[in-house]
């Protein structure tokens, strides 16, 4: 099992309650070194084996190279969770090409190619392999802010089901799109809890929350081409902002 930017948050969350049901984990980081060899340890502590793999996924030469690193050291990669991404504010007013290409670098070509690599890796093989793409709830839900980044996870949702026609029967290609469920970017410890709440069951996803649906998805054989909206029911209530900029009254 690869999960990527496993080193910290929901990377971390996902790589050990996967570790605590059994699966052995490729623990991938670009620079949080020191926090992935504490992920390995913990997914170890579980039970499970467990290395570190370093690389930068915009770079192709590097995301090409992870999973036969992966495969060199565990002999066999059964799923790939592709978690690690770049969250970057634009608007359309400061959008520009350079915001554009960091996010599809960092969110949406990196999966495409991992999901090409497991696929080869298991070609003829009777195994079926499974895909996870972190998506977001904003798809379903969208406003205009945090643009560059919306446009890739979007490119993203629509690879994940093209992926899921393609690479069938040997690889199911799944979604979970999370709602408010760390802490990131300029928001409060107070703005956080705020937004926390805005949705029709008043609280969002936890770490956990996410980390065992994408554990039903990978242990769910009938599941490919769809996307766990895992979100308190966010996307069911139009914002005409990102929840970060309402939590705080801009």
């Amino acid at each position: 099992m690869l999960v990527t930017g496993a080193a910290k948050r929901l990377g971390r969350a996902m790589a050990l309650e996967l570790a605590q049901h059994g699966f052995d984990i490729a623990v991938h980081y670009r620079h949080s070194q020191a926090d992935a060899l504490a992920t390995v340890n913990e997914a170890m502590a579980l039970g499970a084996a467990a290395h570190p793999f370093a690389a930068d996924l915009s770079n192709e030469a590097e995301c090409r190279a992870l999973v036969p690193a992966v495969v060199a050291h565990f002999k066999r990669l059964d799923a790939v969770v592709n978690s690690a991404g770049a969250f970057e504010h634009d608007d359309p007013a400061s959008f520009s090409i350079a915001a554009m290409e960091l996010h599809w670098r960092a969110n949406t070509a990196p999966a495409v190619l991992l999901a090409q690599a497991l696929h080869a890796h298991l070609a003829g093989c009777v195994e079926v392999g499974c895909v996870v793409n972190l998506l977001d709830q904003k798809l379903w839900n969208p406003n205009p802010d945090y643009f560059s980044y919306t446009l890739s996870k979007a490119a993203l949702q629509a690879a994940t089901v093209m992926l899921a026609q393609a690479l069938a029967p040997q690889v199911r290609v799944c979604g979970v799109a999370p709602g408010v469920t760390l802490l990131s970017g300029p928001m409060s410890e107070a703005e956080f809890a705020a937004a926390h709440t805005m949705t029709p069951l008043q609280r969002s996803s936890t770490p956990d929350d996410i980390a065992r649906a994408v554990r039903f998805l990978i242990e769910s054989p009938a599941i490919t081409g769809t996307t766990l909206l895992v979100d308190g029911g966010q996307h069911l209530s139009a914002q005409p902002r990102d929840v970060m900029f309402l939590a705080n009254g801009a």
